[in-house]
């Protein structure tokens, strides 16, 4: 795709390393005015996406973290009543000027900004079913009305949108039609040592192929409930690093477990295999055909 027509506007930035899909996602977002749904293992950098699109594009970022309890409304604007009544209670400020006591959540304060913005909208699936179908007019049209002061707020520059997903719960097929689409698969080894090379510059390259062998072994193994992320492989490094662990100490066993494996069920079936006598991997070959180096 040609930069002279404008469509390859983000590249990636020097925090954040993504695969030719995503950022043809992101571009797709941002040409056709859509939001960008994205998906994926926890881990595997969604949220922090965001960030990196608005460093990239020298754009301002506003972020809501949704919650269980979220409603849709909240991200528009709320009206503090609690405050009005105690303001005129004890004879403080202007009760009158309702305006005063609209605060706009994140959704209200980027279409009130001056400048485009990026706004993540952080987990989606973790509100209520009908979170997503309630916020399809303000995403569609870009403008809410206040209804207190019967107000228009509108963007004056249509912000970039990202909304992330865990599959928790399913989405609904019309918020799905208006949005761009992006699953971010689990990095392969090549792509993971790019990964790696941001957060821990010139690593020893012997120590970095231990680390990725037994970490992609563990990934493997069926018995786990939840499989190590590329964040829990980065502090990992970082426990080897500020420990001198070498490569042979790495190759001859799996030190600091409890960065990779964060339940006893997964630590219980890892001791089971130490116990079993059976030999961890100590080379791409032993991992299988899929690893072939």
């Amino acid at each position: 795709m040609s930069d002279e027509s404008g469509f390859q506007r983000f590249k990636g930035t020097e925090g954040y390393i993504a695969s030719p899909p995503l950022i043809d996602a992101v571009n797709c977002a941002i040409a056709l005015e859509r939001p960008l749904l994205i998906k994926g293992e926890p881990g595997t950098g969604k949220t922090l996406l965001a960030l990196h699109v608005a460093e990239g594009l020298g754009m301002p970022m506003e972020s809501w973290y949704i919650k269980s309890t979220s409603k849709a409304a909240e991200g528009l604007y709320l009206y503090d009543t609690i405050q009005r009544l105690n303001d005129a209670r004890f004879g403080e400020g202007d009760v009158q000027d309702i305006r005063r006591y609209i605060k706009y959540g994140p959704l209200g304060r980027v279409f009130a900004a001056e400048k485009r913005h990026v706004l993540l909208i952080d987990e989606v699936d973790k509100a209520d079913v009908e979170f997503p179908n309630d916020l399809l007019r303000e995403l569609d049209e870009m403008r809410f009305t206040v209804m207190e002061t019967r107000e228009e707020v509108a963007a004056k520059e249509r912000p970039l949108v990202i909304i992330t997903s865990n599959n928790e719960k399913e989405l609904p097929d019309a918020f799905l039609r208006r949005c761009v689409f992006h699953f971010i698969d689990f990095p392969e080894p090549d792509l993971m040592r790019e990964i790696v090379d941001v957060h821990h510059k010139n690593l020893d390259a012997t120590l970095l192929d231990q680390v990725l062998i037994k970490f992609y072994w563990l990934r493997g193994q069926r018995e786990l409930r939840k499989k190590p992320s590329t964040s829990e492989l980065i502090d990992w490094i970082s426990a080897l690093l500020r420990s001198g662990m070498s490569a042979q100490q790495v190759e001859a066993h799996l030190p600091f477990v409890g960065t990779l494996l964060k339940n006893e069920q997964d630590t219980e079936a890892l001791g089971q295999f130490d116990e079993s006598d059976s030999q961890m991997p100590t080379s791409w070959s032993d991992l299988g055909p899929r690893y072939q180096q």
